[in-house]
């Protein structure tokens, strides 16, 4: 097990996003480490992607909770993504998606769908602590 404290990201690959979903949750969360799981645009990739691609974020998901403790995640979408070039509301619905693919895979994690705005700034568009 690893010393201090993480959390889990699934952010995207694009470089621009790595520091601000870093920084926002290690202040949000007061934890030591983000454990990053990066792909090209993630919201999509999770919400529409195969099985097989699925399976190995969940895996990488799982390594971060069973050998780290991570106890919260955030899936992250944001503007200008290469990968996934869609409006806001696409982003955020497909945000949405995945938090609720998450919840089926009953990791007993607190959940976060956040998107990163023009700015660089985190805004939470779905969180499970405030579901049933």
């Amino acid at each position: 097990m690893a010393s201090g404290t993480f959390a889990t990201a699934i952010s995207c690959m694009d470089g621009r996003t790595i520091i601000p979903v870093t920084e926002w949750m290690k202040k949000q969360f007061k934890v030591d480490y983000v454990d990053m799981i990066t792909e090209a645009g993630p919201d999509k990739t999770l919400s529409q992607g195969t099985a097989e691609q699925i399976a190995a974020i969940r895996q990488k998901v799982a390594i971060s909770i069973n050998k780290h403790n991570s106890r919260v995640m955030a899936i992250v979408g944001h503007h200008d993504c290469a990968a996934n070039p869609v409006d806001k509301e696409t982003h955020f619905q497909q945000i949405k998606d995945c938090c609720a693919i998450i919840k089926i895979w009953e990791l007993m994690i607190r959940t976060l769908g956040v998107w990163l705005n023009e700015k660089w700034d985190a805004e939470v568009i779905d969180d499970t602590a405030d579901q049933p």
